[in-house]
């Protein structure tokens, strides 16, 4: 739960997403440093709902090997679709962009009427959130 909070400071929404999950972890010495959680939205089309890394194992790699494993499972499971929602700015968006997500659509105001309190990054609070899209070809 810690890791996961990284990503969604709400534990309400974690608890609520978690059990519907297919959950994925990155071990170093027996000890988890990355995870990530996936759900499946309908026939065919997975949302990546969290991904984190422990702050001292950020910028390693980890969580851009991870990513790149999620993609490729199902890639190879024979999935439309994966996607993911994120702001609509800063490091989260372009590391997505990075691995191949593309923008699919904007979902207006969704932190300020999804989460209680406000979301700040880079000292800006998060209006909006972007929903990001890799389409598998068959």
């Amino acid at each position: 739960m810690e890791l996961l909070l990284l990503a969604d400071p709400s534990e309400e929404k974690v608890r609520a997403y978690l059990p519907a999950s297919r959950c994925f972890v990155v071990l170093n010495d027996g000890v988890v440093v990355g995870v990530c959680a996936v759900q499946q939205k309908e026939a065919g089309v997975h949302e990546l709902m969290n991904i984190a890394v422990r702050p001292e194992q950020q910028q390693l790699g980890v969580g851009s090997r991870l990513l790149k494993w999620v993609i490729e499972i199902y890639r190879a499971a024979g999935a439309r679709a994966l996607e993911v929602g994120t702001g609509s700015f800063g490091y989260q968006l372009t590391f997505y962009q990075r691995h191949g997500f593309r923008v699919a659509e904007i979902d207006r105001d969704f932190f300020v009427t999804h989460y209680g309190e406000p979301i700040f990054e880079e000292g800006i609070r998060l209006r909006d959130m972007l929903r990001l899209r890799i389409e598998y070809r068959s």
